[in-house]
C-alpha cells in the first residue's frame, strides 16, 4: 500500500461538531476563557524575561511558604530538569529563596522574597479582577457550583492537593 503525502492527502473542509459526544463550545470557552485569564501575566512576566512556569512557581510559594521542592513538583507535575532551570532563574533573579529543611538537610524549602511576594500579587491581581468580573455575571449562589465543577475538573487522584489550599 503506498504511502500518501501530507500534499496528495484531501482537505476536510467541515468542521467539527457535536455530533461524536464531544462538547466543542465548552472547550472552546475553555481555551478562550484561559487565553485571556494568562493574557495580562504573561504581558507583565515577558517584562521580566519569564513565562508561565515562573508564574505557576511563584504563586504556589507564595501561597505554600515553605512548600519543599519534592512538593512543588509533585504539584505541577514537571520534570526536576524543567523546575531546576525555571526556580533558578527567580532564586537568582531575587524572587525565591531555598531554604535548607529543619528535619532532613537534603530537603530544599522555597520562600518567596518581598521582591518575589510583590509580583505574586501584581500577577494574580488582573486574574482576580477578571474572575470578580465573570462572577458578576453569575448568581451569589453560581461560585460554589463553579468551585465544585473546577474541581472536578481536577484528575480524582490529585484533588486531595486543592483540599489543603490554605
Amino acid at each position: 500500500m503506498a504511502e500518501r503525502s501530507a500534499a496528495s492527502a484531501k482537505p476536510i473542509r467541515t468542521a467539527l461538531n457535536d455530533d461524536d459526544g464531544i462538547d466543542f463550545a465548552l472547550i472552546e470557552l475553555f481555551f478562550f476563557a484561559y487565553r485571556d485569564f494568562t493574557s495580562d501575566p504573561d504581558e507583565m512576566l515577558a517584562d521580566y524575561g519569564f513565562g508561565r512556569a515562573h508564574h505557576r512557581i511563584l504563586h504556589f510559594v507564595n501561597r505554600r511558604p515553605g512548600l519543599t521542592v519534592a512538593e512543588l513538583l509533585d504539584v505541577l507535575k514537571i520534570t526536576k530538569q524543567s523546575l531546576a532551570r525555571v526556580l533558578k532563574q527567580l532564586i537568582d533573579a531575587g524572587h525565591v529563596i531555598q531554604v535548607q529543611g529543619p528535619r532532613d538537610r537534603r530537603q530544599r524549602e522555597l520562600y518567596p522574597t518581598a521582591k518575589g511576594r510583590t509580583l505574586a500579587l501584581d500577577l494574580a491581581r488582573p486574574q482576580s479582577r477578571r474572575i470578580r468580573e465573570a462572577l458578576r455575571e453569575a448568581a451569589p449562589s453560581d461560585r460554589e457550583a463553579i468551585e465544585r465543577f473546577l474541581k472536578a475538573m481536577v484528575n480524582p487522584e490529585l484533588r486531595p492537593q486543592i483540599d489543603n489550599l490554605p
